[in-house]
C-alpha cells in the first residue's frame, strides 16, 4: 500500500469511511488487497470510539441512494 493511501485513509472520518464504503463502485482500489485489509481495521476502530447513537445518527446522514 503506498504510503500516500495509508494516509489518506487515516484522516478520514467515520462519516467519510461509511459514505465511499456504501457507495463506491464494485471493485474500487480502496477495498482491494492490503489497502482494503487497512481500510476495513480502521473504520472499525474508529466506529468503536463511537456511541451506538453516535453510529446510528452517522449512518443516517449517510443515507443510502
Amino acid at each position: 500500500m503506498k504510503e500516500e493511501t495509508k494516509k489518506q485513509i487515516d484522516e478520514m472520518d467515520y462519516e467519510s469511511m461509511l459514505s465511499l464504503w456504501r457507495f463506491a463502485r464494485i471493485g474500487h482500489p480502496m477495498f482491494q488487497g492490503e489497502t482494503g485489509d487497512y481500510y476495513s481495521k480502521v473504520m472499525k476502530e474508529k466506529a468503536a470510539k463511537l456511541t451506538d447513537s453516535e453510529k446510528t445518527a452517522i449512518s443516517k446522514l449517510v443515507g443510502w441512494h
